[in-house]
């Protein structure tokens, strides 16, 4: 037996939560197909989601065809959830991308098959609901060609597309067309078809398992979640094509968590791929993580409970998932071995809100509530507020919606949220510095002496804390108040913005034993921080999101004016015979109105694209 780990991606509504059902279903493991309007599927088990009707946190599932398990992890479709899908991605061997044959490619079919093909991970392409009308074949494959990418080819065939009789047949195996397909990205191939003799089935069929397998093409298969036509030629497609991750015995255990669920007693189950090594029942593990400000943390505990995805045996080998239970505080993306330097494939949420109880009194309970969904999930971003409020950072108006249904449905807590607004950041300008001796100079009673150097850091690398004194000057406890206490301070620079890209370096300290304590260094750190971070200054930088927008060819003028008032800095503008492709850059504060503007300067055929591409330092007005 060997396992492979198949996401499934998907723009919302295309039916992927179906498919998952699907699958199960066929393959014996379960004895009945769900229904998303039901609310009864298998992976979509939250309350809010069977409400819904839609994935909000990626679940997984396993079925066996022959000798190969498969573990199904269903994503959401949602753009406010693209972190959630982030995380999957990570410990995927393949992914099946879903589009529907009637809504064709949409918005975020495009970012995801943009990020598969940046991570070259082996991708089969779904195209589902062929029994609807108004689905299409021919079409919508020139669409796919055009849109997505160009090293596409059909493996099935669909007749009575559109309707109840919809039926798919597998192309035979020297498919011509899948010969010019191959050609394009296989050098043997390409010489095979100009200088003969002509590919054999055999050589496609290499050349196709080969140019799958490193993400550089990506076979195209009809069906029907719902009915189940073309079904069975996926699940031959997957396991046919998509190869094993290579693992390593004997060598140490290595993994990532991709999920944590809260358990009814507050205890954290984990969802571990596990990449090398084995991990056992009892065994003890340590963590890695990497915090928001570049810092790395461990987090240990011994494994109470592991339940391997598919019952592959009592140990989680390498290549399996399994839900462990027993490590107090694990956090989604915390590392088993060694942390990835590989860097996030999508963007931070950039939308700041603040949420307050509706109820005055149940301000703390709020609190906690939102603190706890944070430190299980790092999709949300939760640090106090003023009065009572408590600062969230999201990604959409959706995720507050689902926020707020949980707060209610889990927590009992009816809470108001303010409209989003974007999060912009601080970097320091230059170096300053201050101090502080004990303990008269200020008129205070902090016994501790103090001196800090605020300067910028290297792009990317959050906040970083260091000395220039001795570490074993202070007792370890005044070192750590310090840290945390800058760290926690530079949650708000000079404009209001929280700051980052910093350097902080301790460069005097002193004590006066036994009458100093750790509040004097939490008390006296922020005052001098302060003080040198004035005097280094600080820039206020605000989001950008990188865009294109496909718009009719009488709606060029008018789209682009549009755009060059929100502040638009265009990359390139291309016709072709249907529409222009405009690229370009934008303020993130002015993307959700070109998207509200789009449809009526285009009559609702234009279609718009945006992911956040870094930041600028704001614009004097």
């Amino acid at each position: 037996m060997h396992t492979l780990n198949i996401g499934i991606l998907a723009h919302v509504d295309a039916g992927k939560t179906s498919l998952t059902e699907r699958l199960l279903f066929d393959h014996g493991a379960i004895d009945r197909l769900g229904s998303v309007d039901g609310g009864d599927t298998r992976t979509d088990d939250g309350e809010i989601e069977r409400q819904r009707g839609i994935t909000i946190r990626s679940a997984v599932a396993a079925f066996t065809v022959g000798d190969t398990q498969i573990n199904l992890i269903d994503t959401p479709g949602h753009s406010d959830f693209i972190a959630e899908v982030e995380r999957a991605l990570e410990v995927l061997d393949g992914a099946v991308l879903l589009l529907s044959a009637v809504e064709g490619v949409q918005a975020q079919t495009r970012v995801l098959m943009r990020t598969l093909r940046r991570l070259r991970l082996p991708t089969l392409v779904f195209v589902n609901k062929i029994d609807r009308a108004g689905a299409r074949s021919a079409g919508l494959l020139a669409d796919i060609r055009r849109r997505l990418t160009p090293y596409v080819a059909p493996l099935t065939d669909v007749t009575g597309i559109g309707t109840a009789d919809a039926c798919v047949t597998a192309r035979p195996p020297g498919d011509p067309q899948l010969a010019e397909a191959l050609a394009e990205v296989d050098p043997e191939v390409l010489a095979a078809v100009v200088d003969g003799p002509a590919p054999t089935p055999d050589d496609l069929r290499k050349a196709l398992a080969a140019r799958t397998a490193d993400g550089s093409f990506h076979p195209v298969f009809f069906g029907s979640a719902l009915g189940g036509q073309g079904v069975a030629e996926l699940v031959e497609g997957v396991v046919g094509l998509i190869p094993p991750a290579p693992t390593a015995e004997g060598a140490d255990p290595r993994g990532t968590v991709f999920a944590v669920r809260p358990g009814p007693g507050g205890e954290r189950t984990a969802y571990l791929r596990l990449h090398d090594g084995e991990v056992t029942p009892r065994q003890r593990l340590t963590l890695l993580r990497r915090e928001v400000d570049g810092r790395t943390t461990e987090v240990s505990g011994r494994v109470h409970h592991l339940d391997v995805i598919g019952g592959a045996g009592p140990s989680l080998t390498a290549g399996n998932i399994a839900a462990l239970t027993g490590l107090a505080g694990v956090r989604v993306g915390d590392r088993l071995g060694e942390l990835s330097d590989r860097a996030p494939q999508f963007a931070p949420p950039t939308l700041e809100t603040l949420v307050r109880a509706r109820r005055p009194e149940q301000a703390a309970q709020l609190r906690t509530a939102l603190l706890a969904l944070a430190d299980q999930d790092p999709l949300i971003h939760a640090r106090p507020g003023a009065a009572g409020t408590t600062a969230l950072l999201l990604y959409g108006e959706v995720q507050m919606e689902v926020l707020a249904a949980t707060l209610a449905q889990d927590h009992g807590i009816e809470a108001d949220f303010e409209p989003g607004r974007v999060r912009f950041l601080e970097r320091p300008r230059g170096v300053g510095e201050a101090s502080e001796e004990m303990p008269w100079h200020l008129g205070t009673r902090y016994w501790a002496t103090i001196g800090l150097r605020v300067e910028p850091g290297l792009r990317g690398s959050g906040g970083v804390f260091t000395y220039e004194t001795e570490l074993g000057a202070l007792p370890r406890a005044f070192h750590q108040a310090i840290e945390d206490t800058v760290h926690a301070t530079m949650e708000t620079g000079l404009h209001g913005a929280s700051v980052t890209d910093y350097r902080v370096t301790l460069i005097r300290s002193g004590y006066c034993a036994p009458i100093s304590t750790a509040a004097d260094f939490r008390g006296l750190t922020p005052v001098v921080l302060r003080r040198a971070l004035q005097r280094a200054g600080s820039r206020l930088y605000e989001p950008y999101h990188a865009f294109e927008t496909e718009v009719p060819l009488d709606a060029l003028a008018p789209v682009t004016a549009q755009l060059a008032s929100f502040g638009a800095e265009f990359t390139g503008t291309s016709g072709g015979s249907t529409a222009w492709l405009i690229t370009g850059e934008l303020p993130a504060r002015r993307v959700r109105e070109a998207e509200l503007r789009l449809p009526g300067l285009t009559r609702g055929e234009g279609v718009w694209w945006s992911r956040r591409s870094g930041d600028r330092e704001l614009r004097s007005h």
